[in-house]
């Protein structure tokens, strides 16, 4: 038991405990430099009898390099390899230069990393010290292991200096030891009897840090007093160890600090080079195969020490023994004291070697040093551009955009390309109004110069525009749209089609240009544009304007399947957000819970943001309305502050829902008439006035609900969904129960569900009213009975309440155990049910075989079931 640590002791023998059971432990060490937190990893390490232990710590010299962090911890594993499904092994071997490849996605990287940990049933335990120095590629793994551990003998325990960092994870605080704990621990360190008043200020001084305490009696002087009574600074103080070796010793010490990987043989090389012939000095490091020192604030000391000179000298001795390329190249940077356009150009290539492995946030490291080294302005801009996409990229956003104001003097088409990337930048910070005037800027300059990209560009900007859901900024763009080519792309009939239609009102352009889409291959390069153009800032806009329900979920479904198969997963988390927007229209809310949620494990994986808005809109539909309520206010609030009008509009459309499904038809019609202002607006419409003209009909708003009618009546598309709805519609206005009728036939021609439900439950309150309530029966029954199928519990009730006004007593939905089940439960419910294997499903959904087979368990002990076999019956 370490000194005055009975309480964190205690709680890392809990985590210890636990995973010898089989369930997973995860531990954040929080504290200031000195508190103690390797002493605690290591007693940690030592507690762990028959465990598998593996140690690592992050070093300030090695941020730079992609997975460095995780190569050390995975090197002695790689014997595992095989085991692993073949698209997480590649993507492994690829991040780790075991292997060529495709960039491989952070995330397949980090399922792969948890199956070689979890590979056998032998306890593991990682420690990693100083993870606020791990590179950005192994820091993200590793967070990523952490928050997907569950039913596995795994236990990560970390140290970490930064508030900001790993935060959702437990945590335990270090703080520094007792008065009474800090003179014990100081009499064990000085050798013999010390003034009380010199021990009352070490005491005072060190604060209860332990590391403090054990250096602090290093500094006195022999007559008792210290050689510096400045405030406490232990790096300063390991410096003055340092600087206390002979000069051969500590350029040696120098040495090792300065090489990312420690390796013992290469160190030794370049003390060859440099004529060092002395040895380590064993109290201040550990020499094996690789050289450790004994505290990490020592090797940072060690580093610091050296002159600028000395560094370059290092530095340099270090690049000639060097193999690695990207280390060499790293080496020579820092060896250069000025331009070098020859070490610049190493480094580009590092940089293109670095992104090919997923090292983005290396590589866009490793361009902007190339660019302070580069002699040339043209190759120093064009570095710092191609350093600005790699951090944009990575999701620097702020990064990324330094370095684009470091960039100059640009081209023509420098800068033009320099306003695109700020275009996507602002989109990405989800600031849509931003984003369409950059891109709008951006496709003028671009115009004479590449006439493709412009169009492309624009197209982007009309995207972004829509997404402002500004009347102006939408036109803006739809007029600025360039000429098309005599040999149109499918960007280029898209881009027609939407601006014709912004601009006039109506397209006929709108379903060839949907045709032309729907009919492109699936590309093996350039996916990312293939999934933009298909998804929902393009086509799947006019799929929708179309009121062309298959279309959207044609692409919507495309679009994940092919994201998950490539394992593109930022693009897949859009595409899960688009299939699931497609499914709450088809009224298949328990699908649409499933993809939102998996939606939302992505975006915690990748560290993004879920988009939220399908959450609020299943929340309306269910008839939550405190859920719903809370949802909608802040999405209301915080897409207003980034200019994101369209998502206030659904936003307030899911507003309309609840409260027409609840019969709060005041407040349904003030929401549905805030959001029907837009009702040009692309893909929104179509919603919107169903929920106005019901709204108005029950409040009795006769113009309103002409307006509904006039709108939806205009709307010059094939498509039984419109019809329906403006069947529906001219049915409120005219009580014409013909109208009813034919709003019931055409949507039984699609998949719309719910749509189809009210429908017959307008028909059948109608059938009420009129004082027909033996006929109301049937339409009010087969409202209530979907409804309730789907889960729209709040016009379930609606229509329950009309059944028994006529004088029919209805049935409750039925209780059963598959309530119980949470969305994630019911998604692998499903896919096993659909014959996927344990590893299958967990390669699916991003966690290992073991935390399936424990999901599993719960979901047969929710349905009251032994086997996959009943899981059918069991889900109907």
């Amino acid at each position: 038991m370490l000194r005055g640590r009975a309480a964190e002791c205690e709680r890392l023998d809990q985590l210890l405990a636990q995973v010898r059971e089989g369930r997973s432990g995860v531990l954040v060490l929080r504290g200031e430099p000195g508190v103690g937190k390797t002493a605690l990893l290591g007693y940690a390490a030592e507690r762990a009898s028959g465990f598998r232990v593996a140690s690592i710590a992050g070093v300030e010299s090695e941020l730079e390099f992609a997975y460095a962090g995780l190569h050390l911890l995975c090197a002695p594993l790689l014997s595992r390899l095989p085991i692993l499904p073949q698209p997480q092994r590649l993507a492994l071997e690829v991040a780790l230069g075991l292997a060529a490849g495709e960039r491989p996605d952070r995330l397949l990287v980090g399922l792969a990393t948890l199956g070689l940990l979890t590979a056998d049933a032998q306890p593991f335990l990682c420690v990693i010290d100083d993870f606020q120095w791990l590179d950005d590629a192994s820091a993200r793994v590793l967070e990523f292991v952490a928050g997907r551990a569950l039913a596995e003998p795994l236990g990560l325990v970390f140290a970490v200096r930064q508030e900001q960092l790993l935060g959702g994870l437990p945590e335990l605080a270090v703080s520094g030891l007792a008065e009474a704990d800090a003179r014990a621990l100081l009499e064990t360190v000085v050798p013999g009897p010390i003034d009380e008043g010199v021990r009352e200020r070490i005491v005072a001084e060190a604060q209860g840090n332990p590391l403090a305490l054990l250096e602090l009696p290093r500094w006195m002087t022999a007559d008792g007093g210290f050689a510096r009574p400045a405030p406490l600074d232990i790096e300063d103080g390991y410096r003055r160890r340092i600087e206390a070796l002979s000069a051969e010793s500590r350029t040696l010490l120098q040495l090792a600090a300065a090489d990312p990987e420690a390796d013992v043989s290469l160190v030794r090389r370049a003390a060859d080079r440099l004529g060092i012939t002395a040895d380590f000095d064993p109290d201040l490091v550990e020499v094996g195969a690789q050289i450790r020192f004994r505290h990490p604030l020592l090797h940072s000391a060690a580093y610091r020490s050296a002159s600028a000179d000395e560094r370059c000298a290092l530095h340099a001795a270090l690049a000639e023994v060097t193999e690695a390329p990207d280390r060499r190249a790293w080496h020579h940077a820092q060896a250069s004291s000025g331009p070098d356009e020859a070490v610049a150009a190493e480094l580009e290539h590092a940089a293109a070697d670095a992104q090919a492995r997923g090292g983005v946030a290396a590589a866009a490291g490793f361009l902007a040093r190339a660019a302070e080294l580069t002699p040339d302005p043209v190759e120093r801009t064009r570095r710092l551009l191609a350093a600005a996409h790699a951090k944009r990229d990575a999701g620097a956003l702020d990064e990324a955009e330094q370095l684009l104001s470091a960039a100059g003097p640009l081209s023509a088409l420098q800068a033009a390309e320099a306003e695109h990337l700020r275009g996507r930048i602002a989109f990405d910070d989800r600031r849509a109004g931003d984003a369409a005037r950059l891109l709008g800027d951006a496709a003028r300059r671009l115009e004479p110069l590449d006439p493709q990209l412009a169009r492309m560009t624009q197209l982007e900007a009309l995207g972004a525009a829509i997404w402002s859901a500004d009347d102006g900024t939408i036109l803006e763009a739809a007029r600025a749209a360039p000429p098309a080519p005599a040999a149109p792309t499918a960007v280029d009939v898209v881009l027609d089609a939407l601006a014709t239609r912004l601009r006039e009102g109506t397209a006929p352009e709108m379903r060839p240009a949907l045709e032309t889409v729907l009919a492109l291959p699936t590309p093996d390069r350039e996916l990312g544009h293939w999934l933009w153009l298909t998804g929902f800032r393009a086509a799947g806009l006019i799929a929708l304007d179309l009121w062309d329900i298959d279309a959207w979920h044609e692409l919507a479904s495309r679009q994940v399947r092919v994201a998950r198969d490539a394992g593109a997963l930022v693009q897949l988390q859009f595409a899960l957000n688009f299939l699931a927007r497609c499914t709450l229209a088809r009224g298949e809310l328990a699908e649409a819970e499933v993809l939102i949620s998996e939606e939302r494990a992505l975006a915690v994986a990748t560290d993004s943001t879920a988009v939220g808005y399908n959450e609020l809109l299943l929340a309306a539909w269910r008839g939550y309305e405190a859920r719903a309520g809370e949802l909608i206010e802040r999405m209301v609030a915080g897409a207003s502050a980034r200019g994101l009008g369209r998502m206030v509009d659904v936003a307030t459309y899911a507003k309309a829902v609840l409260y027409n499904g609840i019969g709060r038809y005041d407040a349904a019609r003030e929401a549905a008439r805030q959001a029907f202002e837009h009702r040009d607006h692309v893909a929104l419409g179509m919603f919107v006035v169903g929920e106005l003209a019901e709204a108005a009909s029950r409040t009795g708003d006769q113009p309103v609900l002409e307006a509904a009618l006039d709108w939806v009546s205009t709307r010059d598309v094939d498509s039984d969904w419109q019809r329906g709805i403006a069947a529906r519609v001219r049915a409120l206005l005219t009580d014409d129960e013909a109208d009813y009728r034919a709003s019931v036939e055409h949507l039984e021609r699609t998949p719309l569900r719910t749509e189809l439900a009210r429908s017959h439950l307008l028909h059948g309150e109608w059938l009420r009213r009129s004082r027909r309530r033996s006929d109301a029966r049937e339409p009010l029954r087969t409202a209530h009975d979907l409804f309730a199928a789907v889960g729209a519990d709040g016009f379930a009730e609606r229509a329950h309440h009309e059944l028994v006004a006529t004088g029919e007593t209805a049935r409750k939905r039925r209780d059963d155990t598959r309530g119980d089940l949470t969305a994630h439960e019911e998604h692998i419910a499903r896919l096993a049910l659909a014959g996927h294997t344990n590893p299958e499903i967990g390669a699916e959904l991003f966690i290992s075989s073991r935390t399936v087979e424990w999901h599993l368990k719960n979901v047969f002990t929710k349905l009251e079931i032994a086997s996959r076999k009943e899981l059918r019956r069991a889900l109907g």
